[in-house]
């Protein structure tokens, strides 16, 4: 969903991509973000404990959030020469918090 929230604020760079109306850009990133849905609706749902996979549903919404923050994270750091800084550190060890915390018994 980066690519597709994201990726269009890049390709503005793109001569014929400035040209597109609104409808085109929001068509464009709907392309995009079917693919990834493709992928993420069968994973939670094979992945979801109802459905016998091992993760219950706040686990895959803790899963797919830490998932979806670091891509977008190397995204912004290599499309767009984004720097880290010592927030953006703290942030991801307090994720990895989430993640112990939510997959604690």
């Amino acid at each position: 969903m980066t690519l597709a929230w994201y990726g269009h604020l890049k390709m503005a760079e793109v001569k014929w991509f400035q040209h597109l109306p609104l409808i085109g850009v929001i068509l464009f990133s709907w392309g995009i973000a079917f693919f990834e849905y493709c992928l993420q609706v069968p994973a939670n749902r094979m992945g979801f404990l109802g459905n016998g996979g091992p993760f219950n549903l706040m686990q895959l919404k803790i899963i797919q959030e830490v998932i979806t923050l670091t891509v977008f994270v190397l995204f912004s750091v290599v499309a767009f020469r984004m720097q880290l800084r010592w927030n953006h550190i703290v942030a991801a060890l307090l994720m990895i918090l989430a993640v112990y915390f939510v997959f604690r018994q």
